[in-house]
């Protein structure tokens, strides 16, 4: 069950890598790019993380992404990746009481926080707009 969420974390996390990509060149605004970027480089160390973890676990990657869906309409976005954030956050909480070996503790811990900052960072930017 864990190596299963794990390797949909991993999905989800290459998916939200570029969806955040791909917001941030909608808009040309400084303050919110800096948001954005932030935010995606979290999502690509949580992606690099947790292919780590899953190898050691599984002695495998995850492989064969499916073609990520890309933002077009920066708010609708926006406000679609502050549910899907509080989920994340949810999903890695419940993971991280399944945890099969303790290394997997921080990176769980890191991305549950993260995605937490993230929803945060989101409505501030939805606010702005």
């Amino acid at each position: 069950m864990f190596n299963e969420q794990l390797r949909q974390a991993i999905l989800n996390e290459y998916h939200d890598y570029h969806f955040y990509r791909s917001m941030y060149k909608l808009t040309d605004d400084p303050y919110l790019q800096g948001f954005i970027e932030h935010i995606y480089e979290d999502e690509k160390s949580h992606y690099e993380m947790f292919q780590q973890l899953y190898y050691m676990l599984t002695g495998t990657f995850v492989q064969n992404f499916p073609e990520p869906q890309l933002c077009t309409d920066l708010k609708d976005c926006i406000k679609d990746a502050i549910r899907d954030e509080l989920e994340g956050a949810e999903v890695y909480k419940e993971m991280l009481l399944l945890i099969p070996i303790q290394q997997a503790y921080a990176p769980l811990f890191v991305a549950m926080h993260d995605e937490t900052e993230h929803a945060i960072r989101l409505s501030t930017m939805l606010h702005f707009l």
